[in-house]
């Protein structure tokens, strides 16, 4: 049952880095530190606690709890990132972390226990919790990035599109191909 679950969890780890990355491209400088208001975060600022989620919880996996005594998770949600380059070098760190650490994973490590603040999970909870939360992050990035820059090209089926897009693909013979493949070796999407 375990088998294919790492390959399968790593694509759609992908798929959303992927949709974090194409929110960036359309979005001038400026835009990934605009704040809707004071409560509310930045792009840049979600993509710090992204980052130091991924730090804290993929740094020796399988050894260390993934709440680390250096992990400052208050001040990841203070707005301190400055430029676009800092930040993406923020995002792309974290996700080499954390996807080097996911390839690095056997099925026999899916039912080991690992701790996060001292609360036991298998490898597969620890996993699955992030499948949840990261994608819960970019899906905020996506929103704030559509809000915040105007002119916003769809990085999934364009609103009125689903018809032709659904006769498109129904005009073609079934394939296994998951749908994130589609989308990673698509660089048209």
């Amino acid at each position: 049952m375990m088998e294919g679950y790492l390959e399968s969890t790593i694509k759609q780890f992908e798929y959303y880095k992927l949709l974090g990355d194409k929110t960036f491209a359309q979005l001038p400088d400026e835009k990934l530190f605009w704040q809707y208001n004071e409560d509310s975060n930045s792009i840049a600022t979600i993509v710090k606690h992204l980052w130091g989620n991924m730090l804290s919880r993929w740094t020796d996996f399988l050894t260390t709890d993934g709440e680390k005594e250096w992990r400052d998770r208050d001040g990841e949600f203070e707005n301190s990132i400055a430029t676009k380059e800092e930040m993406l070098q923020k995002w792309d760190s974290g996700w080499k972390v954390f996807l080097d650490t996911l390839k690095s994973l056997k099925d026999e490590d899916l039912s080991k226990i690992i701790y996060i603040r001292n609360q036991g999970h298998t490898v597969m909870e620890a996993i699955n919790r992030q499948l949840a939360h990261y994608p819960y992050h970019i899906g905020q990035i996506v929103f704030i990035g559509k809000m915040a820059a105007g002119k916003w090209e769809w990085l999934s089926i364009p609103k009125g599109n689903s018809k032709e897009f659904n006769s498109q693909k129904f005009s073609q013979p079934k394939h296994k191909q998951h749908f994130t493949d589609e989308y990673l070796n698509d660089e048209n999407k």
